[in-house]
C-alpha cells in the first residue's frame, strides 16, 4: 500500500522520542559517534536512513535543523545520525586507504557498523536502507555506497564529490584538487576505483542521485559531472540521459535521468552556490520511503 506525499504536512509532530547515543556497536576505528532516532511511530519491516552530516557540523546539528526527524516521524522509519570524530572542523574521513575500501578501516567502517548494528536489533528491512547527505555528508554518501554496496539500496548526495575524488594520505585529508575540479577521469577510471575498493562484491549496486549547483563556490560543479561519469559507468545505464526535464523540481533546476530503471539521477541548478537548498520530495520519491508492503522499492529491485 502506497501513501501520498504531502510535503506541507510534514511539519514537527508531536513525539516523546528523542536522538539516542549508542556507544557499543562493533567495529569504530575512528571512534566516531553514533546517533540514533527512532520514532514513536516505528513500523516493523520499515527503511532504515542514514544521514551523516557536513563540515562543521555534528549530528544533533543535523538532527536539528533538517527535515528528517519529522519525516521519519510520519512514516515511522529509524534515522542513524554518525557524528565525525575530527574536531579541527567535523568533516568526514573520505581521502585515507582504509576508509575507501570494505571493512579495512576509516570512518566508512565506523558508519557501516552503525548499520550493522541497527539491522541486528530492529526489525527493519535489509534491503531497504539509504544513505544520504551534503557537501561532507555527501562526500560519505558517496564513500558508502562506493564501499558497502551490500548494505545499501541508494543513495543521494548534495554537493558532493565521486568516490575516490579525495583519495590523500591520512585521514580526514582536504584535498584541493579534488574540491576546486582539478581533478578529472573518465567514467572508466571512476569505476575503477569502485572495483577495487570491494573486490569479492559481485552483487547488485545501489541506485544513485546527485545534486550539484552549477556555481558551487566550494565543491566546483566539475564533481558534477564526475559523478554523472561514475556512476552511470558503474549502474551501466549509458552516458547519455533517458529523459531530461528543465525547471525540475523548481525553476532552474535540471533534472536528468539514466538508464531505463531510472538507475541514476542528477540535478543542476542554475545560479545556486555550495548553500544548495534540500528538495526533500525528490530524494523519498528516489528512495519510496513513503511505500509500504512488498512493492516498493528496495535492493531486490536492483539488476544483478
Amino acid at each position: 500500500m502506497r501513501r501520498l506525499t504531502v510535503l506541507a504536512s510534514l511539519g514537527a509532530l508531536a513525539s516523546a522520542a528523542e536522538l539516542t547515543q549508542i556507544t557499543d556497536f562493533g567495529p569504530n576505528p575512528t571512534n566516531a559517534s553514533f546517533y540514533l532516532y527512532v520514532p514513536d511511530s516505528f513500523k516493523a519491516n520499515s527503511p532504515l536512513l542514514v544521514y551523516p552530516h557536513w563540515c562543521h557540523g555534528t549530528a544533533q546539528d543535523a538532527f536539528g535543523s533538517k527535515q528528517w526527524r519529522s519525516i521519519a516521524d510520519e512514516f515511522g522509519f529509524p534515522v542513524i545520525y554518525p557524528s565525525s570524530p575530527w574536531t579541527v572542523d567535523h568533516c568526514w574521513d573520505v581521502s585515507s586507504y582504509d576508509t575507501l575500501h570494505h571493512n579495512e578501516g576509516g570512518d566508512s567502517l565506523s558508519i557501516a557498523s552503525m548499520v550493522r548494528w541497527t539491522l541486528e536489533n530492529y526489525p527493519i528491512d535489509s534491503d531497504r536502507v539509504f544513505v544520504s547527505g551534503t557537501s561532507s555528508g555527501a562526500m560519505m554518501t558517496n564513500v558508502m555506497i562506493g564501499a558497502y554496496p551490500e548494505l545499501f539500496a541508494a543513495g543521494s548526495a548534495y554537493a558532493g564529490v565521486p568516490f575516490g575524488c579525495y583519495a590523500g594520505d591520512g585521514y580526514a585529508v582536504w584535498n584541493a584538487d579534488c574540491a576546486e575540479g582539478r581533478t578529472d577521469k573518465t567514467g572508466e577510471q571512476w569505476d575503477a576505483l569502485v572495483l577495487e575498493a570491494f573486490p569479492a562484491y559481485t552483487g547488485p549496486r545501489p541506485k544513485m542521485q546527485v545534486f550539484h549547483g552549477s556555481v558551487d563556490n566550494v565543491v566546483n560543479v566539475t564533481n558534477y559531472y564526475n559523478e554523472i561519469k561514475l556512476w552511470t559507468t558503474v549502474l551501466k545505464t549509458g552516458s547519455t540521459p533517458s529523459s531530461v526535464a528543465e525547471n525540475d523540481p523548481v525553476s532552474g533546476w535540471t533534472k536528468s535521468v539514466y538508464g531505463e530503471q531510472d538507475l541514476f539521477e542528477s540535478f543542476l541548478a542554475d545560479g545556486v552556490d555550495h548553500n544548495i537548498p534540500d528538495q526533500i520530495g525528490e530524494v523519498i520519491r528516489f528512495f519510496d520511503l513513503d511505500c509500504t508492503g512488498e512493492t516498493c522499492f528496495s535492493r531486490k529491485s536492483l539488476p544483478s
